[in-house]
């Protein structure tokens, strides 16, 4: 979830932690066999990837999985306990995802959240209706008698969150009924003997004060984990992974100087070593100054063998003609791969006793768990925007995929970079896209004309924020340069130029996001500095737009 909507107020960078510290995360879904995993099973909710999140927050590994995993898969993984999540449907309408009883027979704890919980009580004898009047935002629950063993010790009046028309009215033979809300008789049940919990209310959204308490009195009392997942379990993890996938061949890995890739490098160098080869291509799209932090954080101090390819021509060729944002994307990711494949030749040409002799077999790419999802390669997600490390890749791809982060959130990214020694700036440097500066030419051609004004008004933005000491407290803060002009007056002249949007978001995951209060004396200063400092801007506007309805990005 984003944070709550407020003005945001300068925290000097040099006071804010520089490390991961506190942040517990988890990994891929072959993790060693003593890892105590909890397993989300998605019936399709919107909150359903925030509850693998929150888990994996408590220190706990967890992944989620469509709801019709086979059971038989399910029992190989061993796991501590099972989450049903929420979802859309009616349990009683037809073509409701169904309940594969075997769950319940597998020995482990299983809660029901929402749509899980109704699942439940209908399939064991219970009462499931819609209700006269639909439970959607906060709502306030009152917790019966002791709370049971899951809401034990709990407050017996406080607020949550619900999102549901369907109501538990009565439950399953063998359950008692823990909690009662504004509208559901029912809110919260539990059946110790067998291990089974329901709960009508979102533990995962920080709008339920007392989420965590129950998603943790269910993790450790109930499922019996102790919370031991942490950026150290998956550096040692991922590394192990990486040799057995890769073996003595040579990797060839895309490092464009973002957190995700910078972090993918450095799990895989310190896997290999020098059987890795970084190629970082200047393609001409990328923010100012930030190709040479690049060269000079990965050559000069990690010592990690780096090509450096000048490619910005035939980059900007390939998106001559191109306004659609989808073909930005595409031909972008398309010509990456070209630019890998052929510095693999030239280093299977290059003189044997180099590293990388060899030809490189592997492509290593800093996909992340929210990409996988908004690409639709989730658990039956829709194409939100096929991601340049995602859906970007062409049909002949070369290489076989090294993706180390592919289940991970940001912020577990950024814990890990840590842990690995990555700098601040570095493991902290707001997300940016694959495709760079051309995806954010919006509605136009990317042109070196507009790519340069637009590299310009972002460095200005960048440079005022944190002056102001808020680059760590944004998610991302970028501008957009749509294809637009508009009439303005300066120095008693007519002007007709370009207009600068800009776009500041706060999040903790991407899933959402919010915009960001900014400081009005700071976008006065941002937007007089752009249009005194750029001749070819005229005008400066705020995005106000959240995630949803809107995306992070614009295109």
């Amino acid at each position: 979830m984003s944070r709550p909507a407020e003005t945001l107020t300068a925290v000097p960078e040099t006071e804010q932690p520089a490390t991961g510290a506190g942040l517990i995360i988890g990994a891929r879904r072959d993790a060693p066999a003593a890892a105590q995993e909890v397993l989300v099973l998605d019936y399709g909710g919107q909150y359903s990837q925030l509850i693998a999140r929150r888990v994996r927050d408590c220190g706990v590994f967890s992944e989620l999985l469509p709801h019709h995993t086979p059971l038989s898969e399910i029992e190989a993984r061993k796991p501590r306990g099972i989450v049903l999540s929420g979802g859309p449907a009616s349990v009683y309408a037809d073509g409701a995802p169904p309940l594969d009883r075997g769950l319940l027979e597998l020995g482990v704890p299983v809660m029901g959240i929402c749509y899980g919980m109704q699942l439940l009580v209908r399939e064991l004898g219970g009462r499931v209706e819609e209700a006269e009047v639909g439970e959607f935002g906060r709502s306030d629950l009152h917790v019966a008698g002791d709370g049971g063993r899951l809401l034990a010790g709990l407050p017996a009046e406080q607020t949550c969150w619900m999102s549901h028309r369907d109501t538990v009215f009565e439950p399953p033979p063998g359950f008692t009924a823990l909690a009662s809300s504004t509208a559901s008789p029912v809110a919260a049940v539990e059946d110790t003997a067998r291990g089974i919990y329901g709960i009508q209310f979102h533990p995962e959204v920080v709008h339920t004060p007392y989420g965590e308490e129950v998603l943790i009195r269910f993790l450790t009392e109930i499922c019996g984990c102790d919370r031991s997942w942490s950026a150290a379990s998956i550096v040692e993890e991922q590394v192990r992974r990486i040799r057995e996938q890769v073996g003595e061949g040579n990797v060839i890995c895309g490092l464009s100087g973002g957190v995700d890739s910078s972090v993918a490098a450095l799990l895989v160098h310190r896997a290999i070593g020098d059987q890795l080869t970084c190629v970082f291509v200047d393609h001409g799209l990328m923010r100012k100054e930030e190709g040479e932090q690049v060269v000079s954080t990965f050559r000069d101090t990690f010592k990690v063998p780096l090509v450096a390819v000048d490619a910005e021509e035939r980059f900007l060729e390939k998106l001559k003609g191109l306004t659609d944002p989808e073909a930005k994307r595409k031909a972008i990711g398309a010509e990456f791969i070209r630019v890998f494949e052929e510095e693999a030749t030239k280093l299977a040409e290059a003189d044997p006793a180099h590293p990388g002799a060899d030809a490189a077999r592997f492509l290593v790419q800093g996909t992340l768990y929210s990409d996988v999802i908004e690409s639709g390669g989730g658990t039956g997600a829709a194409t939100i925007k096929s991601h340049h490390n995602v859906g970007g890749l062409p049909d002949d791809l070369q290489f076989d995929l090294v993706e180390p982060l592919r289940a991970l959130f940001k912020d577990e990214v950024r814990a890990v970079g840590a842990e690995l020694g990555l700098p601040e700036r570095l493991v902290w440097r707001q997300p940016f896209p694959g495709p760079g500066l051309a995806i954010r030419v919006v509605g136009g051609e990317a042109t070196k004309e507009r790519l340069d004004v637009l590299r310009e008004a972002d460095h200005i933005l960048q440079d005022e924020i944190r002056r102001a000491g808020l680059y760590r407290e944004l998610w991302q803060s970028f501008c957009v340069l749509p294809d637009v002009r508009t009439v303005g007056v300066q120095g008693d002249e007519r002007t007709y130029g370009y207009v600068v949007v800009v776009r500041a978001v706060t999040s903790d995951d991407a899933m959402t996001a919010d915009w960001a209060r900014l400081p009005y004396d700071l976008l006065e200063t941002i937007a007089s500095r752009m249009i005194n400092e750029l001749r070819e801007v005229n005008r400066v506007v705020l995005d106000i737009t959240s995630k949803p309805p809107g995306t992070i990005e614009w295109e």
